[in-house]
């Protein structure tokens, strides 16, 4: 992802330092501005794949600017903001908005965002396919193979079981995988997760070398199990 030009608008100079110095490192091309009013202007000049939007901004605020921006992209944009209530998410959906994160942030976080979104965009090449010992997720033609045998599955169950496992040993939590595979935009019980967790359980059956696991307390994490 060499060069990929990232156009990030806030007004905390520290903020983009830090942006600028992470995102370098990962590839990305990094032009900064600190004002709303002069943000559109930059984005004709600069013609980023991605924008990253402060709201609370001088000259005028994110939201105009993604109003304003949306009359004329489509590209994603990722809001920043110091707040993190629901209403404030909705108002971004019907802005426009392709994902949110809530000051403050880690900035491997927000590369993370950025790279789903991207990815979801189709400006960064995915691998879509995931093997492990006798399983296959193929998101490409959203298929799963356990031993050599389709097993039938809707979207979501794939997507699920694909982000699972494709991050092995890592836990997230409930929010955090209707985030990730749902949307940031999902408002729905957590316990959706749930269910699909057990359906998936239910189709691939017990096995002795990797699994769902339960953490208590907290959700869920795919785990290779390793003897010894």
């Amino acid at each position: 992802m060499d060069n990929q030009p990232i156009l990030v608008i806030d007004d905390d100079k520290n903020i983009l330092e830090i942006v600028k110095l992470y995102f370098n490192k990962e590839g990305f091309t990094v032009f900064c501005g600190e004002r709303g009013d002069t943000a559109l202007e930059l984005f004709r000049e600069v013609k980023p794949m991605l924008v990253v939007l402060d709201v609370m901004l001088p000259g005028m605020d994110g939201w105009t600017v993604l109003h304003q921006l949306r009359a004329e992209s489509d590209i994603p944009v990722i809001m920043l903001t110091a707040k993190g209530d629901t209403l404030e998410r909705v108002q971004g959906l019907d802005l426009g908005a392709d994902d949110y994160i809530v000051k403050p942030f880690d900035a491997k976080e927000l590369i993370a965002r950025v790279k789903a979104v991207l990815r979801r965009s189709g400006g960064i090449e995915a691998e879509r396919t995931i093997t492990l010992p006798g399983l296959t997720v193929s998101l490409e033609n959203y298929s799963v193979t356990l031993n050599k045998k389709t097993i039938e599955m809707p979207p979501k169950e794939i997507e699920l079981l694909y982000f699972l496992a494709s991050h092995e040993g890592k836990v997230f939590t409930r929010e955090q995988l209707l985030e990730q595979v749902w949307g940031f935009d999902f408002f729905g019980d957590s316990r959706t997760v749930d269910v699909h967790v057990k359906r998936i359980r239910e189709k691939l059956g017990e096995r002795n070398d990797w699994q769902i696991k339960t953490v208590w307390g907290v959700g869920y994490k795919f785990e290779l199990i390793r003897e010894g």
